[in-house]
């Protein structure tokens, strides 16, 4: 049975772990991602095959591979970091292969003609990548990003397999204290909705908008 007094206790005990927590590895996890994820897409481009084909071997790994399994392999090899941070660097680096490829989209949306443009104006490679090639990509990429983060929120409970007191874990121990977990899980469920929702909506009118 839903109990109206156990909803509203468990409410200000789930909102501070979801801002000390599961908030703090989301924005910080998405940067870090944001950022090797377009690393990961210029090197690739950039380098000789004999280099860029290991390394597309070890993100494809990283991609096809559990995030629980890299959490606890991390966890345990590095047991001088805190549970917090093995749970930033993994979810990061996690998705950061994941936005790899959607860099790569956009790097590849440009046309070939630009290219060829920025080379007969001897453009300097940096230059032509920080002055023609990325606003584009970046710009056509954006909506495709915030997926990511996204999805990266709703996976930010494995936390749970580190030991890392996120907004899911805080509902379960919660449940625990007072024999019933309807309550604290309703709470966390209306949370994750309540913060991706108008992410979400944000995102289709940002891809609506970058269209045209």
């Amino acid at each position: 049975m839903f109990e109206t007094e156990l909803f509203l206790e468990a409410l200000p005990v789930l909102i501070e772990a979801f801002v000390r927590v599961t908030l703090v590895v989301t924005v910080v996890g998405s940067l870090l991602a944001a950022a090797l994820g377009l690393v990961w897409a210029i090197t690739l481009r950039e380098l000789p095959a004999v280099v860029a084909r290991p390394l597309a071997f070890v993100l494809d790994f990283i991609r096809m591979t559990p995030l629980p399994v890299h959490l606890l392999v991390i966890y345990y090899a590095f047991t001088e970091l805190s549970p917090i941070t093995v749970g930033i660097l993994v979810i990061g680096v996690h998705y950061s292969t994941y936005m790899a490829e959607s860099y790569r989209s956009g790097i590849e949306s440009i046309g070939k003609g630009q290219w060829e443009a920025a080379k007969a104006l001897s453009l300097p490679q940096h230059r032509t990548w920080r002055a023609v090639i990325l606003p584009q990509a970046i710009r056509n990429t954006l909506p495709s990003l915030g997926n990511w983060a996204i999805a990266m929120f709703k996976d930010t409970p494995f936390l749970i397999f580190i030991s890392v007191p996120e907004m899911v874990t805080a509902a379960r121990e919660f449940g625990g204290r007072h024999f019933s977990y309807v309550e604290a899980m309703t709470v966390a469920g209306l949370l994750f909705l309540l913060a991706s929702y108008p992410t979400a909506v944000l995102m289709q009118k940002l891809e609506k908008k970058l269209a045209y």
